[in-house]
């Protein structure tokens, strides 16, 4: 998730957790200590615009790496924090501040290597979007009465009712899946994959994506607070075949190898761009839940195929783009 809701959600744990006298500095802790997991977005090279994507939400995040985080935390904050605090407390709030980090993420569609270096795979439950207003307002609120009332128990309330919140999430991603396969068997394609993500900042709306015969067809699901489904149809993209989508981009070439790597970054969900030609996009990710041109990917210039690739982001909002998106999530036609 973003990184105010990692920093509020790590004060919040260590709030919790501390003597009512060391509230607010253990609050302090946590909240730096959250931060620090994203520090695996510094890995980063002019020369190789991939190795920034294939080191976010890293090792950083593992669960194996919670105790070595805390303890670079705590390192961090000791010189500071020495004249009132004993090293011993200033782990444990850093403890607690860094060991919910990766579960968080892990808990969006982007996800974490939460189980490195057991396995490169990513851990995506997609149960809520990386950028959640009301998730992070709740933390916001509960967070900022417990550090001005010292009271612990509201800090607990504020996890609480974000292990709730996560919980409804949980709840909308089965309904949103059952009803995008649903869909998918009204349309008599049997699915090869299929996945769903909430769209951008609620739990409401969501994206429904599958593969059938290597084209991926991009649905929007509203799931409504009182159980009505809405379908908002999309359109369909193949998914790249190098031999066929890369031909002035030859096997061992720069542009080809980077296109490739891209590829698997993607989970296998890569497409050429429907609009912008040798731009290699990745389907899983879009403006609109429903629609099929990709947010980011990389791109390479065909007269010189033996140049780095380059990775590039169209988050550009238009006012229709923008009003079709609160139609989908208000549920109008």
């Amino acid at each position: 998730m973003d990184l105010l809701t990692h920093g509020l959600v790590g004060a919040a744990l260590a709030h919790s957790a501390a003597a009512p006298r060391e509230a607010r500095l253990a609050a302090c802790v946590g909240f730096t200590s959250g931060l620090l997991a994203d520090a695996d977005a510094l890995v980063d090279s002019a020369s190789d615009p991939l190795l920034v994507l294939e080191y976010h939400r890293h090792f950083t995040h593992a669960l194996l790496f919670v105790p070595v985080g805390a303890l670079v935390a705590a390192a961090i904050l000791w010189p500071l924090l020495r004249k009132r605090m004993a090293f011993g407390r200033v782990y444990l709030y850093a403890f607690c501040g860094y060991a919910l980090a990766g579960l968080l993420d892990a808990c969006t569609s982007y996800g974490t290597h939460l189980l490195w270096p057991f396995t490169e795979a990513r851990t995506a439950w997609s149960i809520i979007s990386v950028i959640d207003p009301i998730f992070t307002l709740l933390m916001a609120v509960t967070l900022a009465i417990a550090i001005v009332k010292r009271r612990a128990s509201v800090a607990r309330v504020g996890l609480a009712l974000a292990a709730g919140y996560l919980a409804i999430g949980l709840l909308q991603h089965e309904r949103a899946e059952a009803a995008a396969r649903s869909l998918a068997q009204e349309r008599s394609h049997q699915p090869e994959r299929l996945l769903v993500k909430p769209a951008f900042g609620n739990i409401v709306l969501w994206r429904s994506l599958y593969v059938v015969e290597g084209r991926a067809h991009a649905d929007a699901v509203r799931v409504g607070p009182r159980g009505g489904v809405i379908i908002y149809a999309g359109d369909s993209i193949a998914l790249l075949e190098p031999a066929r989508d890369l031909r002035d981009a030859p096997p061992g070439s720069r542009a080809r190898t980077g296109a490739e790597r891209f590829a698997a970054l993607a989970d296998g969900y890569a497409a050429l761009h429907p609009r912008r030609p040798n731009l290699v996009g990745d389907a899983r990710y879009a403006m609109l839940p429903n629609g099929i041109e990709p947010l980011w990917g990389v791109t390479y210039d065909p007269e010189r195929p033996d140049s780095v690739v380059r990775f590039v982001t169209d988050r550009s909002l238009t006012p229709e783009t923008r009003r079709r998106f609160i139609d989908m999530l208000l549920g109008r036609s």
